[in-house]
């Protein structure tokens, strides 16, 4: 540069080089230096997308990607970072047509099959997204960020053995990561070992101090103290710092939650704030319009003549259970007592009807028909892949739970394919609940959860939705069940859940706590304790925060 001070490239390459090393304004600088000299450089608008990206700019960044496919096409790295911009903004089918289109150019690129897998795992298609990050890996075995996430991937499949056997690989040739220790952790509390899950995160957290994940951890393993004063002030001085938004925001979260378990409840509050008000710089904003159209016509499309039609193909299997409901409401709590049950199998968080009523919904919206059309072949043979999916999962319990809790937006489609399935929906109070979602980090597909005005509107329209379900659903195809009355009175709400699964009494469902079954959700904690009433009412802590939730009074 200092001898051709218009070499566009020597400007784009140290912006790159600026990039690697966490430059990220100088970065920018660079590349735009490069473009001031010659517009027409692909490289350059290539690596200020890379550089904007990492600005928690993505909007800006994908424009700046598409620009470089426009002036080469055949730009691999291009269609991998605009992949990569588009994920951050949550537009998942687009970005998986970007990372394929990038392995179709360049079959051996190990960072654009990893990339593939973290999209297809946001859709939760984790079996797909395994086989990414294992060929990732496979062309690059020195990819320690795929490696991790493969290990996740196959922790939220709960197989933890292999997900193990993964973090130890990392570790025997790293034996320093922190990011590895931090996933064995998780293992270990999903197992119900939070004592050994503490030790393993401050581990992490000694060897990589500045690890938000790993102190985040700490708090999440159990119960927090007035004895835990020097995690918060570790907490709040990593927190103050000059963090990206995406490493302060666990942060905030395990901040806001100490400072509950102390009963600091403004406190907990302000921080639950700043940790939701982070997700909102990295989520897409919540479209309540498209909802209530979604909730229209899914409503419209499976009025009470249509369940009454003869649907020849129909499965009459037993087998599935359904428990849906809002997030937090209580299905992880109802699947534990479920699963103790010797005839039952917990298959967890199943995505297959999500993904089918999205391309539901998807072609519905496309055509501009006012109604879903599916017809009886489609069914019958989602019915079948669904039927083996549970026999891969488990060839000879009598039942099946699968516990989506947004399977509530496809119970016409369910029912329509398998007739005799069985659907618990779980109740819980609406502010409750939208309190408890709140306080939680959630992936930013669920685009309502980080604002209150947002919640307060999904829940109405979930509302909405159960309301007709109940009026169009054949009797006693669906049990509900308060989680207030859970709680309350466990042996009497246990026994009518059997009950409806036509299933004998056992006590074991009474123990569940004491299941060794691997818990992956946010209530891992909470279902390894006995049942307490703690979290009933819990919104008159926070009452002077509720703000647009009050409008949820009514639904009480």
């Amino acid at each position: 540069m200092a001898i051709r001070p218009d070499f566009a490239e020597a400007f784009s390459n140290l912006g790159a080089l600026q990039l690697e090393q966490g430059a990220l304004g100088d970065a920018v600088d660079s590349c735009r230096c490069a473009l001031r000299i010659r517009p027409e450089l692909a490289d350059a608008h290539q690596n200020l997308g890379k550089a904007l990206l990492a600005l928690a700019q993505p909007d800006e960044a994908a424009a700046s990607c598409r620009r470089a496919l426009e002036l080469r096409p055949a730009f691999a790295e291009a269609c991998n970072s605009l992949g990569n911009a588009l994920l951050r903004l949550t537009r998942f089918d687009e970005a998986i047509a970007g990372f394929r289109r990038a392995i179709a150019l360049h079959p051996e690129f190990a960072e654009a099959h990893a990339n593939l897998g973290n999209a297809l795992r946001g859709v939760g298609r984790l079996e797909e997204a395994v086989a990414c990050y294992r060929q990732s890996v496979t062309l690059d075995p020195g990819l320690v960020d795929a490696q991790l996430q493969l290990a996740t991937a196959l922790r939220l499949q709960r197989r933890a053995v292999d997900a193990e056997a993964t973090c130890r690989q990392v570790l025997d040739a790293r034996p320093e990561s922190a990011a590895a220790l931090a996933v064995l952790a998780e293992l270990r509390a999903d197992a119900g070992c939070f004592a050994e899950a503490e030790a393993l995160f401050r581990q992490a957290a000694a060897i990589e101090p500045q690890s938000t994940e790993a102190w985040a951890g700490i708090a999440r393993s159990r119960r927090m103290t007035t004895a835990d004063a020097a995690w918060l002030a570790q907490a709040k001085c990593l927190a103050d710092g000059e963090l990206p938004a995406q490493r302060e925001l666990p942060l905030r979260f395990a901040m806001g939650k100490y400072c509950d378990d102390l009963g600091e409840f403004d406190d907990a509050f302000a921080n639950y704030r700043r940790g939701n008000e982070l997700s909102r710089l990295h989520g897409p904003a919540h479209d309540q319009r498209q909802l209530t159209r979604t909730i229209d016509r899914i409503i419209r499309s499976h009025d009470r003549a249509w369940f009454d039609q003869v649907r020849p193909g129909a499965s009459p299997s037993e087998r599935p259970v359904l428990i849906v409901g809002m997030l937090r409401s209580g299905t992880t709590l109802a699947e534990q007592i479920l699963s103790s049950h010797p005839e039952v199998f917990g298959a967890a968080e199943q995505e297959f009807w999500a993904v089918e009523m999205a391309g539901a919904l998807s072609r519905s919206f496309a055509t501009g028909s006012p109604r879903l059309e599916v017809d009886d072949a489609a069914r019958a043979g989602m019915a079948a892949r669904y039927l083996e999916l549970l026999y891969r999962l488990s060839a000879d319990a009598s039942r099946v739970v699968d516990k989506l809790p947004t399977n509530f937006l496809c119970l016409g489609l369910i029912h329509a394919a398998l007739p005799r399935a069985r659907i618990i929906h779980m109740r819980r109070h609406p502010i409750d609940t939208c309190l408890s979602i709140y306080f939680q980090q959630l992936e930013a597909v669920n685009s309502y959860t980080s604002d209150l005005a947002d919640l307060a509107q999904y829940y109405r329209e979930y509302r909405r939705l159960m309301s007709h379900w109940q009026a169009v659903l054949p009797p006693g195809t669906m049990l509900e069940v308060p989680y207030e009355a859970l709680v309350e009175d466990p042996a009497a709400w246990t026994r009518r859940m059997l009950d409806f699964l036509a299933l004998p009494w056992r006590p074991a469902c009474l123990d569940f706590h004491r299941s060794e079954r691997a818990v992956v959700t946010a209530s891992k904690w909470q279902v390894r304790q006995q049942i307490t009433r703690s979290s009933v009412g819990r919104w008159r802590r926070y009452e002077r925060h509720l703000g647009p939730l009050r409008s949820l009074f009514d639904l009480d």
